[in-house]
């Protein structure tokens, strides 16, 4: 007679590796996404972190790239404030950055309200508004640079049209700073067009129904409606045509080269004199710092104050 308790002997197959094992770090995803990352995070410690770091140290010293450094403290900052072309490059930095945020924003959620619009051609219409911001700015710079030539140019010649007689726009310390904004509208706002017509398209068709049948009107719709739900991306075009346009560098220098006097000196153009220049690198990081504090301040005081106006829900 069998028993029916015969011991079993254990199952040595398995299905799968064992729960010890290992995988080696160069064949797991770890060590893949290391491999992608490692150009754009060597180029982003070795041309931003790098030179942020050295900018610190050597605004201390005085420099000229080739003698030794001599550490001087705080002086190249002192020297800041007693420093007229600083100022002027502060104030004029200032001055760009109001015109061309307030108008490039203005006129970008202008244009996103026009071209959003289920109608055929809006496609090409968006991309040539959108086409400015994409050209190389040097370029762009040149091309403007004839436009507002005063006896050839296009922009007096329509000026001469309506009998306006066209100022002589570059060489004119009043004007020169207008010049430069306008251009700086013509390329951004196409930018800010893109972003505004994103959240333009996500704001639920409901909503603007509903507002319909309570029996608000267009303009009302606009202001109640719309703008709180754009804010955040308003919030966010806001800041980021702030950041860039304290950056403004390369169409004062191909335009006007800071000219007339100082009229258009901005303040990374200073650094790019005072650095490159006059190879003064201890009073050009200190100008470079100065205008990371400014922008720092700037962006801060705007994180404080959203909440007041910026709606996320």
């Amino acid at each position: 007679m069998t028993s029916d308790a015969t011991p079993r002997l254990p199952d040595t197959r398995t299905s799968g590796p064992s729960p010890r094992y290992r995988q080696p770090f160069y064949r797991s995803n770890g060590f893949s996404a290391a491999l992608f990352l490692l150009p754009a995070t060597s180029g982003f410690l070795l041309f931003v972190c790098l030179p942020v770091l050295a900018a610190f140290a050597i605004a201390f010293f005085q420099w000229d790239l080739v003698g030794t450094p001599q550490f001087i403290g705080l002086r190249n900052f002192a020297a800041l404030l007693k420093d007229r072309v600083f100022l002027a490059a502060l104030w004029n930095t200032a001055y760009y950055t109001v015109g061309v945020v307030t108008l490039s924003v203005s006129l970008g959620l202008l244009a996103a309200i026009l071209v959003n619009r289920a109608i055929r051609g809006i496609g090409i219409a968006r991309v040539l508004l959108a086409m400015p911001y994409v050209t190389v700015t040097v370029a762009m710079a040149i091309v403007w640079r004839w436009i507002y030539q005063p006896e050839i140019g296009l922009m007096n010649a329509l000026l001469g049209v309506f009998g306006i007689p066209g100022p002589n726009w570059l060489s004119s310390r009043v004007w020169a700073m207008p010049a430069l904004i306008l251009m700086g509208v013509w390329k951004s706002f196409g930018y800010n067009m893109i972003l505004f017509i994103a959240g333009l398209q996500a704001v639920p068709a409901s909503v603007y129904e509903a507002a319909a049948i309570d029996g608000a009107t267009g303009y009302k719709r606009f202001v109640h409606v719309t703008l709180p739900l754009l804010s955040p991306v308003l919030f966010f075009i806001t800041v980021i045509s702030i950041i860039s346009s304290f950056e403004v560098f390369d169409s004062a220098l191909v335009m006007t080269g800071g000219g007339p006097g100082t009229a258009t000196t901005t303040l990374v153009l200073y650094i790019y004199e005072a650095g490159f220049e006059s190879f003064h690198f201890g009073y050009a990081s200190a100008i470079a710092l100065s205008l990371f504090a400014v922008v720092l301040v700037v962006t801060l005081a705007q994180l404080a104050v959203q909440r007041r106006w910026v709606s996320y829900d």
